[in-house]
């Protein structure tokens, strides 16, 4: 009945896609915290920034991103992320275009955690003399998270499924070998059903798993 996937390399896919995930969840984390700073700064360009990047991105096709970084980036600019081989740039390139496209997510979930903070708790910080910084990684950020975990978690499937996007510029994940399989195999509703199930054991664990870290995190108010 499976005979059809010798020849076929899915666990090699499908690992490629976890590298996705992986890579590009902690850029997201990373780059979508420093929006956030942004977006609650009280520097005026540096709000205004954080606002324009945010509202712009989330409402640019993820496709037209990730294309954009192999057509923009690599074959008019040239960037290659230090890169060698065309394999190693266009997996990059893919890290790079769903962590910018994520990280605005990421953004606008840690802002809710922020505005979740008690004013009361930051206003004390400054009468004590903490600086804005402080105040942000020492008391606010840390509830901010702990409170997002859920929402966090739903940016992280959602990267997960997002990663088929890769595709498009030729990463060899999973979408890109079930695309070659369904046109040369005719187990069309079996390969769909294995690559349905093979997602659902990469999401599916991880949300219940970030879910019950979430209730035993949250912060009671």
């Amino acid at each position: 009945m499976f005979d059809f996937l010798e020849g076929y390399d899915l666990l090699g896919a499908f690992w490629v896609t976890v590298q996705l995930t992986f890579y590009a969840a902690v850029g997201s984390l990373v780059w979508g915290t420093l929006l956030a700073a942004m977006r609650v700064s009280p520097v005026p360009l540096m709000r205004g920034f954080g606002t324009v990047y945010v509202n712009v991105v989330r409402n640019i096709p993820l496709t037209v991103i990730i294309v954009f970084t192999s057509l923009g980036l690599f074959q008019t600019l040239g960037v290659t992320l230090g890169a060698e081989s065309f394999k190693a740039i266009d997996f990059r390139l893919a890290v790079l275009g769903l962590t910018a496209y994520t990280s605005a997510f990421v953004c606008e979930a840690l802002r809710a955690g922020i505005n979740t903070v008690p004013l009361g708790q930051t206003e004390a910080a400054r009468a004590v003399g903490l600086r804005f910084t402080q105040v942000l990684t020492l008391i606010v950020l840390p509830q901010a998270f702990r409170s997002v975990v859920g929402p966090l978690a739903n940016v992280l499937i959602a990267l997960t499924k997002n990663t088929t996007v890769a595709a498009a510029i030729g990463v060899a994940e999973a979408a890109a070998l079930m695309r070659v399989m369904i046109e040369n195999e005719a187990q069309l509703l079996l390969i769909s059903a294995i690559f349905a199930f093979g997602f659902i054991c990469l999401t599916l664990p991880t949300g219940l798993f970030l879910g019950w870290v979430g209730k035993k995190v949250a912060v009671r108010r």
